[in-house]
Parts: C-alpha cells; sequence; structure tokens
C-alpha cells in the first residue's frame, strides 16, 4: 500500500492516458540462475533494462525523469569502479505508451539481453508486468503509474508496498491510500475549504472524486469544480473559485490545463493559500509552465516521499545534483530514478560481499529482506510486506516543497522524516 500521496499520483499518472494511463520467492535460488551474470569473478558487464514510455500520447518529456537519474547513477557508479570492478550496462527501451510495446520491450530485455533487473520503469501501460514477474526478474524502484507494483511479486515499486501480491492487484481488486497531504495543509495553513477541479471525462472525475473523499474525511468544506475536456471555461471556473474563498485547488486534470487555469486564476483575481500539485510536476520547468501566472505558480505547492531535488545541503541530493548537473532541467522523478539505481546498485554489492554472484535471485532475495529502504536519506524508509488485510490507519510521513521565483522549489515543514501523521486509509479502484 503506498501513501496517499503517491497513490493519489499513481491514479493522477494513470489518468494521462486518456487525457492525451513480504515473503520473498519460495523457489530455491538455482531456479534463478538463468540470465543475469550469474558469475561472481566474471569482469563482463552488469546488464539492466530500463523501460520508459519516452514517447507517448501524453508526449516526450512526461515519463523521461525516471530514465535519466538512473543513467546518470550508473554514468557516475562506472566512472569509479562499477560494481566488483564490473561496469554497468543500461539496456533502454522506449514502448511508446502502448501495452503492445511495452510487452515488446519486456521480451527484448528480459528474454533476450537477459538484463540482471529492470530499474526506474516507467511506462504508461505496463503490459508485461505479469512476465517480468513469471521470469523472476526483478523491477527495482519502478513509477507506480498503474496497479502492477501492487499486484505481482519481483515487482518493487519506488514507494513500497503493504499489499499481498499475489496476481490481484492491492486487496481484493482495492487499493488503499491516507490522507495526509489534506491533514498537512489543515495542520500547517488553517486550511478549510477545497476546490477539486475535474474534466467530464470518467477517469478524470473518477480521481477527482477520490481527492473529494480524502478532503472530507479531513474535515474540509469541498466545492467540486468540473470543466468540459474538449472545450473547458477555466475562466468562469476561476471566478467561482474567487466567489467560493477558496483556501487549496487541487486537479485531476492534465499539466497544459493546469497552466491553462492558473492563468485564468490569476486573470479574475482568485488567490488561494496553495495550488497543490504532485511529484510528477514537481520540475525545474516551473516559471515556463506557468509564464503567464506569476502569482499562481508562487502558490504552488508539491507533496511527495522523496527529499526535494533542490537540498543540496544534504549529501545524497548534493551527489545527485553534482552528477547531473549538465542536464537541462532537473526533477523530482529524476531523483526518484537515481535512488533507484542506487538502490540496485546496493543489492548488486550486497551479492558480491556474499559471493553469491550478481543473479536475479540474489538481488531478489536482497529486495526481500524485509528492511526499510531510503537510498541514503533520498527516499522517506520503503518497505514490502504482504499484510493479509489492508490497516485502517496507518502513520505515513511527507515532503512538502513551495514554488518561489528566482529560487526555485523551497522545503517546507522541516525534514520529511519528522513531518508524518496517522491518517485513515481510504480504498479505491485502480
Amino acid at each position: 500500500m503506498r501513501r496517499r500521496s503517491r497513490a493519489a499520483e499513481a491514479v493522477a499518472a494513470g489518468l494521462l492516458l486518456v487525457l492525451s494511463a513480504a515473503c520473498g520467492s519460495r523457489l530455491p535460488e538455482r531456479d534463478f540462475e538463468q540470465g543475469g551474470n550469474s558469475t561472481g569473478a566474471s569482469r563482463e558487464p552488469v546488464r539492466v533494462g530500463v523501460i520508459t514510455s519516452a514517447t507517448s500520447p501524453v508526449g516526450g518529456a512526461a515519463f523521461t525523469g525516471p530514465r535519466d537519474g538512473a543513467q546518470a547513477w550508473f554514468r557516475d557508479l562506472d566512472a569509479h569502479g562499477g560494481i566488483g570492478g564490473r561496469p554497468v550496462e543500461v539496456h533502454t527501451c522506449d514502448d511508446g505508451g502502448s501495452g503492445v510495446g511495452n510487452n515488446e520491450c519486456v521480451r527484448k530485455l528480459v528474454d533476450e539481453q537477459k538484463v540482471v533487473a529492470l530499474v526506474a520503469t516507467t511506462s504508461l501501460e505496463y503490459a508485461g508486468a505479469s512476465h517480468v514477474s513469471h521470469a523472476r526478474v526483478p523491477d527495482i524502484g519502478g513509477q507506480p503509474v498503474g496497479a502492477a507494483y501492487d499486484t505481482y511479486p519481483h515487482l518493487y515499486g519506488i514507494y513500497g508496498s503493504l499489499a499481498p501480491r499475489d496476481g490481484t492487484p492491492g486487496w481484493g481488486g482495492k487499493l488503499y491510500g491516507g490522507t495526509e497531504v489534506y491533514r498537512f495543509f489543515k495542520r500547517e495553513k488553517g486550511a478549510r475549504t477545497a476546490a477539486v477541479v475535474s474534466y467530464n471525462q470518467s477517469a478524470s472525475a473518477a480521481y477527482g472524486s477520490l481527492v473529494t473523499r480524502g478532503l472530507q474525511t479531513e474535515g474540509y468544506k469541498v466545492i467540486t469544480e468540473q470543466v468540459d475536456f474538449a472545450l473547458p471555461n477555466f475562466r468562469a471556473l476561476a471566478a467561482d473559485l474567487k466567489d467560493q474563498h477558496v483556501d487549496l485547488v487541487f486537479d485531476a486534470i492534465d499539466s497544459h490545463g493546469n497552466a491553462q487555469l492558473c492563468k485564468a486564476m490569476d486573470e479574475v483575481g482568485a488567490h488561494v493559500v496553495a495550488k497543490v500539485t504532485n511529484v510528477q510536476n514537481w520540475t525545474s520547468t516551473v516559471a515556463a509552465d506557468y509564464k503567464d501566472a506569476p502569482h499562481c505558480r508562487n502558490a504552488l505547492w508539491a507533496t511527495g516521499s522523496s527529499r526535494n531535488y533542490e537540498d543540496v545541503n544534504h549529501p545524497a541530493v548534493r551527489a545527485f545534483r553534482e552528477a547531473t548537473k549538465g542536464l537541462k532541467t532537473h526533477s523530482q522523478w529524476q531523483l526518484e530514478g537515481w535512488a533507484a539505481a542506487r538502490w540496485f546498485t546496493d543489492a548488486a554489492k550486497s551479492c558480491v560481499a556474499r559471493g553469491d554472484g550478481i543473479t536475479r535471485a540474489c538481488v531478489d532475495g536482497f529486495m526481500n529482506s524485509g528492511k526499510p529502504y531510503t537510498a541514503g536519506g533520498l527516499l522517506l524508509p520503503v518497505s514490502f510486506e504482504r499484510l493479509p488485510q489492508p490497516p485502517k490507519t496507518r502513520r505515513t510521513c511527507l515532503s512538502v516543497a513551495r514554488w518561489r521565483d528566482g529560487t526555485g522549489w523551497v522545503t517546507q515543514a522541516g525534514d520529511m522524516t519528522t513531518n508524518c501523521f496517522v491518517v485513515p486509509q481510504l480504498s479505491y479502484l485502480p
């Protein structure tokens, strides 16, 4: 089960398709040995795969952040000797944002290239997930765009899971997430009235309904706003937000729609405490994306489960920024891709230290150790358990940042490891 903020992000990411989508294996290790560079003493490259919807109906830049971060980690790793003296050979595959393309990428990387693991998977339609699981290939640190990381064993999403992962999503087809984002704004900003903006389209409306439930659970007065997907009248919507004296705005619309909504809010003078977005929009391109909405732009807040990529005082973030200084832009998804690659590397290094060889089975064993993982402090502690029933409440921590012109994303509310709440868990259908 993901944290509520990430559960929401997963549903929101799935929305993009229509807007443009603790037990380890009980088998002995020898059953995993096929493929994956099993000879520990070999100096041949360690092969890993990265599947990304680099071209897709939602645009080329929408899903490439995790891939770019992972590649940056492996380049830096090889410059410092690789893993036990072995370089990492990264095989990338663009699935085009389609299920057919995703299955082709999985077959290419898993069956033909025989990669040890997949890293930082970011696919609009992860149709090949069952094949990856059946082949017992650990998929490490993938973005939960759909429900695959709460469905199959051997798949380890970047935010962890408490679900049984027995082939059915979540518990009986339902996923769960908490209300910590809404609790945060109520505690820190005194917010009491929130608007939820969605399109008149099924996936958008469904996600908007989920956000509405969470806000109502936390005691907010909720204003629901729906606009036409084909011909949205954002100016009329913004005027209503002003009239309703809204404190917060959440949305179930695409990035372009968000920019247009912000522009309309500035035009009518609808000033809010926070326009809340998610980790996918936590990027350095905000100034350009929201160039026509300076007031709304500076009211943008982002929430997530990883340390702000701007926090260069933290050594792990500083290492990420130093290795990616050649990139034109930076984003939170890049940092999470970097963390995913570090996660695989730590798993592989543990195999070398034990003398087991870097195999799929050994890496999978590390992932199933039951120990929370933080990638050196980049992530809130990530764990994988298989609870028979979802918990009714959960203590969940939150990373929060606010955009400021001239500065970028500024961390709010202190360190993410102490910004925590015990919140109810709400069910939703993936």
